[in-house]
């Protein structure tokens, strides 16, 4: 058999990890990403989960197919690989930029759960999850996969148990969604659901697409970074779904949260909500951690001394950044990025179609 049509449990289930853990940052596991990217949508937020898991499926599975194919090439670009020279070198220049406005968002999580849970201050908490995620950076990307990957189905699950738990003991809120349509819709990130459906697609994986080219440069065969990435988006969807769900039934009590996840963990059980305060910093730590290397990574000059010192400004300005309210940060600096997304996305939904169909 064809090396490249082998494929390991053990390999497919290390990637759809390393894949979900991209995705898992503060804006996700708090629940304010789904909270406006999704739930402030009313019913019609399932139509935006119905749409992402058709661009998750796709895109994902292109992305790291894609790094597979091209795991010899020293000099890979896949900017320019999708996008041609001109517009792929502006976004190989522009990519470091947009990550650099998402991680304060995730240090600003970090703050704001430790504080809200424990009590620590907001400060001390931004700069124990920025010392951490400097660490996870100066260890390497073979380990950091490694970590990061066995995080991703943790948070998975345990955002899966939460949103579960509360479908079941209020599902019968759901009727009452029209009620608070109104007050949902403060929280939208786009004046339409579609509009929204897109631009969460194009804010992960326009952020995210060195990430995952990087994981399918690192498969050992094809069908390993394949069906990891289709495993993964399938995962990754049907939390997001049920952590809709769970939220759209608590409307009149979450809307104004920073953290609405954590609410509702707390609303199950105080044991449960401590518990689940973990979860989220590592979902936060591991989301950022891989953000930090596409973003440090690139970074060449001054060799391996001027490559850390370059990380620690990097740490010392998404700190700094990182002190301005979260809920804040997440509704100026998501769609943002989703809208420099746009024409990248764009670039890679025509070359994976036409590839498709040059194979049949």
């Amino acid at each position: 058999m064809d090396r490249q049509n082998k494929c390991s449990k053990k390999a497919v289930i290390k990637f759809a990890g390393a894949f979900i853990a991209w995705v898992i940052g503060s804006g996700f596991a708090t629940g304010q990403e789904i909270l406006q990217f999704f739930t402030s949508y009313g019913y019609l937020s399932y139509g935006v989960v119905l749409l992402n898991l058709v661009g998750f499926l796709f895109l994902g599975q292109v992305l790291l197919v894609t790094g597979y194919e091209h795991k010899t090439e020293t000099a890979f670009n896949h900017f320019k690989y999708f996008c041609g020279e001109k517009l792929g070198a502006l976004y190989s220049w522009l990519i470091p930029v947009t990550l650099l406005l998402i991680m304060p968002v995730l240090i600003s999580g970090a703050g704001a759960t430790l504080y809200e849970y424990y009590g620590i201050n907001h400060y001390i908490g931004s700069a124990i999850m920025t010392v951490m995620v400097l660490c996870a950076y100066l260890i390497g990307f073979e380990r950091l996969i490694k970590i990061v990957s066995t995080i991703g189905p943790v948070i998975i699950i345990f955002s899966l148990l939460v949103g579960t738990i509360t479908v079941v003991n209020d599902f019968n809120n759901f009727t009452e969604v029209p009620i608070y349509e109104s007050i949902l819709s403060e929280s939208q990130s786009a004046p339409h659901w579609i509009i929204s459906s897109i631009l969460y697609l194009s804010l992960n994986f326009l952020s995210g697409s060195a990430y995952f080219t990087k994981l399918g440069i690192s498969a050992d065969t094809q069908k390993d970074a394949k069906y990891g990435a289709l495993y993964g988006a399938i995962a990754l969807i049907l939390a997001i779904g049920i952590m809709n769900t769970a939220i759209l039934l608590n409307a009149e009590n979450i809307t104004s949260l920073a953290i609405p996840m954590l609410y509702l963990a707390k609303k199950i059980s105080y044991i449960l909500g401590a518990v689940f305060s973990i979860v989220l910093i590592l979902g936060i730590f591991s989301s950022c951690s891989a953000m930090m290397w596409s973003v440090c990574n690139r970074f060449t000059i001054g060799g391996k001394r001027g490559n850390r010192i370059f990380a620690i400004l990097v740490a010392i300005f998404i700190f700094v950044l990182g002190l301005f309210s979260f809920s804040e940060l997440v509704g100026i600096f998501y769609p943002l990025v989703g809208y420099l997304g746009l024409i990248f996305i764009g670039c890679v939904t025509y070359k994976g179609l036409k590839k498709k169909e040059n194979s049949i």
